[in-house]
């Protein structure tokens, strides 16, 4: 079993003057969910190289038991220090892709090319697809094979403007995912701000936020594990 992982290379939270990246929970908690199911995980990124953790992410009040053992996690360190370049990146020989949140993909990977042409190309295979928190807004630009939104008619979760309230960014990032998610036509539903939360749509599995992606990566193992189990195209 093979699964890419594809974080953000942005690192500037708008005009703030602060940093973000990726959320560092959203990475480890599903990043040891595949290492310990034996998964081999490749990590890439718009720009290669160095993906940035949002130092908020591993401030002691959201460390969680995962992010510190990714932290003392030598191997896991170096991948992540030696990201792979996204446009170097073929759907080919993996099983699932998944993608973390944190409020850098909202900058990047919405607008990536390479990034939107991956998905697509997963999509169209059948390949198991998560992403979490604010990752389902890379999916805004993502097109069906009929030439609409992906996400148009599909049950989808992400970040609440709730939850973007509380965090203090409504009006620092370019795109609220939950009014993006619904102005796209997707059947958006949602839980209490911060509760786990994760939907599937056949292959598409997407989650509210960070407490999601834990189970976000589980509903994906099991979603690889059928395919292995019944076949390639076996799951609706």
């Amino acid at each position: 079993m093979k699964i890419l992982i594809v974080l953000t290379s942005h690192d500037q939270l708008g005009d703030t003057g602060r940093k973000t990246g990726f959320w560092l929970e959203e990475l480890a908690a599903p990043y040891y969910r595949f290492k310990d199911a034996g998964a081999d995980v490749v990590l890439a990124s718009p720009k290669g190289g160095q993906a940035p953790i949002d130092p908020f992410s591993d401030e002691p009040e959201n460390q969680t038991d995962q992010t510190r053992r990714f932290a003392a996690d030598t191997e896991a360190n170096e991948a992540l220090a030696s990201t792979e370049r996204l446009d170097s990146v073929s759907i080919d020989g993996f099983d699932a892709v998944f993608y973390p949140g944190g409020h850098g993909p909202l900058w990047d990977l919405a607008e990536d090319k390479d990034s939107i042409s991956l998905i697509e190309d997963t999509v169209r295979r059948g390949t198991p697809l998560a992403l979490v928190c604010h990752a389902p807004g890379v999916l805004r630009h993502v097109k069906a094979e009929d030439g609409t939104p992906l996400v148009s008619g599909r049950k989808v979760a992400g970040f609440t403007n709730g939850e973007e309230e509380a965090v203090g960014l409504t009006d620092v990032v370019p795109f609220l995912v939950e009014d993006e998610l619904k102005r796209l036509g997707g059947a958006y539903s949602k839980v209490e701000d911060f509760a786990s939360y994760v939907v599937r749509d056949g292959r598409l599995i997407t989650g509210q936020n960070p407490a999601s992606s834990g189970p976000g990566a589980d509903a994906l193992l099991e979603l690889v594990s059928s395919r292995e189990v019944a076949g390639s195209g076996s799951v609706a």
